[in-house]
């Protein structure tokens, strides 16, 4: 769950140097090593090569490339072959093929990041340990409780569920600064504020040289390192194959599995680049980013990619540049087609060392390539017009790229609905280049199992391996829909999806049993454990007194008690309402969000788990509206008061509209994955990351229920519509039953990701390797919610594997609650049976989880007597 920053590792090749495949360890890291490098970052550490190294000569040196004019603008490019290409015809077109590799070897591992970066990172484990004082008096009930019903509503209508939540500048209480401790680095200037937590992230972040994940392919800025020591935009595709398990490659099952990077399977650039070439971006957006290489800053950009997710081929906008195709695995041969697969497109097949083949298609002015080396080719004059990308796998699939060519998307929009029960969602995709042609686009598996019929009827069989999420299908449409069944029955009360809501009828014994325990934790001094240094811990405080308040009012049918603590909480939340914490809040204008200003106030970028940094601001924030909902729900009065501040949270994590021109869109939750991104405002080489998928649907629950209870259906519909989306993604890609065929079957037995990233999913903890900590962070908090995304057989088999026959009972602390509570999915009464045991020691909960709630939702699913 806690996310913190990777070290710059990717710049392992310095100019003139021997390029190594680099396996790294924690004690690499710790003992990290400052190089000269040729990708131009040259103030971050980078850990020593000393696991594993394979000597692969560089271009430059092995094949004598020199620089091709780098760096001048001319007409026309005279440039010859530098070894002995054989230029032949062949049926399909005119190859220029490439002597053999007497003694070169391709550039085909890449770099494989196994550890942890932790230096100087907080590494705190979720639950909250401080001991909990016992109450030195016991709240009073209300003499004259407000009178309140909650109830579930079925769902509504709405053909635009993406209204903004509202408008307005976020509320006086909450402070505005213009500075961020993070620059921006070469965004252009635009209205939208930035999304921190997005896909593109890298290219703005520290070196500006770490990965972007577009699914399938991969784009990174060379910045003249790697073994091309290209100033070109590399691309790389991963199968199956090269993805590298450990530590033990046998074991069963394996801790990780990573795909390597740093991988220049080809790279565009352009003879204009060079040494003074610069990289900006603008356009950015939810689901797009427009990247731009510059020969120098302020000069007018030679070449643009626009990145979308899902694209089905990377492409570069050339603009009179003279276009470069470079490799760091070698061409084995370059043939241009004799037929051209559309009028003004030139098609070229490209065959690397490594047996694989790509497409290279070229839209506007006439172009020709002449092959200088194995590792470089060259167009003979400038062009306008854009070369696009694309991984062949085999003759079968080409007329589908033929087709598919000469149009690329450029952005994508998101629209979606609701009628009652059932949700749907629409990506539709803006394009560039020829307006006639459907774009091929690639959909991940959560994706085509809920594809409307027709959507469904425009998959194909082309199929593309991704890093971590199984494998990638190509659809030709301009716009994809999505239909989910929604859980709007489920409210407060404990829920699962086989019966739905229910009036819970506890008994006598059971109300009593409960109430007795409620007493004592409705007392506890809520003020102390909830104003504490840390936006994180004080939500998860709050959100435990909030179910407590719920439980006595509703399921114990105790309203007087209830109001009194109701009363409490209201005092505990006013402190973040009014902004008097610790550590207050502000609205940074630099990004467009509001943080803590713990990092402001004490220089450290990694204190309350990043949030200044938007690390885990739908984890932070989520617990913050789960308890609002509550207090909104039992004493609407409270709301006009509250009612914008809560909003704000609400705005800053999960804005549905760009009309809000005050936060991004959907900071954390990405709707290609259908899942939420914890990852801030830190470079990291393996891509963005989340830990606790179950914080993640605890912050679309959040949202659901503060809809409800503002009377915004639009966001309780949102909030439902996530909930399902993010269900189908975890039971896909984070929770594993036997029967996932998404992720690898050495992995899967698992049975969660641990952590899992944009590139790899490595079974671990930031904070501890403890079964019960890498299975429990896909537990908390437990909520009606969990049994939604945690369904019955994954927590049977999960039970199973870790924590059967005795184990469970060895866990120390608060975890040992945590995982008797989950049990309760699918054994009830055992939950039951501890939580309600007169042996039952209080230190085995987390501070932010409260024994009422356990025992409401025990019985709830039917374990009380």
């Amino acid at each position: 769950m806690k996310v913190v920053v990777w070290l710059t590792i990717l710049q392992v090749v310095a100019a003139k140097a021997v390029p190594k495949r680099q396996v790294c360890s924690a004690q690499d890291f710790s003992t990290g090593t400052q190089l000269g490098v040729a990708l131009g970052a040259t103030s971050r550490f980078i850990p020593r090569s000393s696991v594993e190294e394979r000597q692969v000569v560089t271009t430059t040196e092995a094949l004598n490339i020199g620089p091709v004019q780098e760096g001048h603008h001319d007409k026309t490019s005279s440039v010859s072959p530098r070894v002995s290409v054989v230029t032949t015809s062949i049926s399909s077109g005119t190859a220029q093929v490439l002597p053999h590799l007497s003694t070169q070897v391709p550039q085909t591992t890449g770099v494989v990041i196994t550890s942890l970066n932790t230096i100087g990172l907080p590494t705190s484990a979720p639950i909250i340990s401080t001991s909990i004082s016992k109450p030195v008096t016991t709240l009073s009930p209300t003499s004259k409780p407000t009178p309140v019903t909650t109830s579930v509503l079925m769902g509504g209508t709405s053909d635009n569920i993406f209204q903004p939540v509202a408008t307005n500048a976020p509320p006086s209480v909450i402070g505005t600064r213009q500075d961020h401790p993070v620059p921006r680095l070469g965004i252009q200037p635009q209205h939208a504020p930035i999304s921190t937590n997005k896909f593109y992230a890298n290219f703005f972040l520290g070196s500006q040289t770490a990965g972007t994940w577009t699914h399938p392919y991969s784009v990174a800025w060379s910045k003249g390192g790697g073994s091309t020591q290209s100033w070109g935009m590399s691309i790389s595709h991963i199968d199956a194959d090269q993805k590298v398990y450990g530590p033990n490659s046998a074991a069963t099952p394996v801790q990780y599995f990573i795909n390597p990077i740093g991988i220049q399977s080809l790279v565009l650039s352009a003879v204009e680049l060079g040494a003074s070439t610069t990289l900006s971006m603008d356009t950015l957006t939810a689901f797009s980013a427009s990247v731009n290489l510059l020969p120098s800053a302020g000069a007018a950009p030679v070449i643009t990619f626009p990145l979308v997710q899902g694209m089905g081929f990377v492409t570069g906008i050339y603009n009179g540049g003279t276009p470069v195709i470079q490799t760091g695995i070698f061409f084995r041969s370059i043939t241009k087609a004799t037929l051209n697969p559309k009028p003004g497109v030139t098609k070229y097949t490209i065959i690397l060392e490594d047996g694989k083949t790509w497409l290279l298609y070229a839209s506007g002015s006439p172009i020709d390539f002449t092959v200088v080396n194995h590792g470089l080719a060259q167009a003979t004059s400038n062009f306008n017009g854009f070369i696009q990308i694309a991984k062949s796998l085999s003759g079968d699939f080409e007329a589908l790229y033929d087709a598919a060519c000469g149009v690329y998307a450029t952005t994508t929009t998101l629209s979606g609905s609701a009628n009652g029960a059932t949700g749907s969602y629409t990506l539709s995709f803006s394009k560039g280049g020829s307006a006639h042609t459907a774009l091929l686009m690639f959909a991940l598996p959560h994706h085509t199992e809920s594809f409307s019929p027709q959507t469904a009827s425009a998959a194909t069989n082309l199929q593309l391996q991704t890093t971590t999420k199984g494998l990638a299908t190509a659809v030709v449409a301009d716009s994809w829909t999505m239909v989910e069944n929604l859980p709007t029955t489920m409210g407060f009360a404990p829920w699962s999806p086989s019966t739905g809501a229910q009036k819970l009828s506890f008994s006598a014994a059971t109300i009593q049993t409960i109430l007795s325990v409620a007493q004592n934790e409705i007392s506890q001094n809520m003020s102390a454990q909830s104003n504490l240094n840390s936006m994180y811990y004080c939500g998860k405080a709050l959100a435990k007194f909030a179910g407590i308040v719920y439980t006595i009012h509703d399921l114990l049918d105790n309203s007087a008690l209830a109001q009194a603590g109701l009363n409490t909480l209201k005092q505990s939340f006013a402190v973040f309402a009014n902004n008097k914490q610790q550590f207050p809040l502000v609205y940074e204008t630099a990004w467009g969000g509001v943080v803590s200003t713990a990092s402001y106030a004490t220089g450290n970028s990694g204190v309350d788990f990043g949030n200044t940094y938007y690390n885990d601001h739908h984890f932070h924030y989520g617990y913050f509206i789960y308890a609002a909902s509550i207090i909104g729900t039992l004493d609407p009065t409270w709301l006009k008061a509250n009612k914008a501040w809560v909003n704000t949270l609400v705005r800053d994590i999960a804005n549905p509209s760009p009309l809000d021109h005050f936060f991004p869109v959907s900071r954390n939750f990405d709707w290609y994955h259908g899942h939420s991104w914890a990852h801030g405002l830190y470079e990291t080489f393996d891509g963005k990351d989340e830990e606790s998928s179950s914080e993640d649907t605890m912050s679309a629950y959040a949202l659901k229920l503060w809809g409800r209870a503002i009377g915004d259906s639009n966001l309780e519909a949102r909030g439902n519509l996530q909930l399902s989306i993010t269900a189908r993604s975890l039971q896909n890609y984070f929770l594993y039953t036997t029967t996932n065929t998404i992720q690898p079957p050495n992995f899967t037995p698992n049975r969660v990701s641990g952590i899992l990233f944009e590139n790899k999913i490595d079974h671990a903890t930031y904070f501890g390797a403890n079964p019960e900590y890498i299975q429990g962070i896909h537990m908390l908090p437990l909520l009606p919610c969990s049994t939604l995304t945690r369904t019955p057989t994954f927590v049977q088999e999960e039970w199973d594997t870790y924590f059967s026959n005795g184990r469970a009972e060895k866990v120390v602390g608060g975890w040992k609650g945590i995982l008797m509570a989950n049990y309760a999915i699918v054994n009830p009464k055992a939950a039951w049976s501890f939580f309600a045991s007169g042996a039952f020691d209080e230190s085995w909960l987390d501070g932010g989880a409260s024994r009422t709630w356990y025992l409401a939702f025990a019985a709830g699913l039917g374990g009380a007597p």
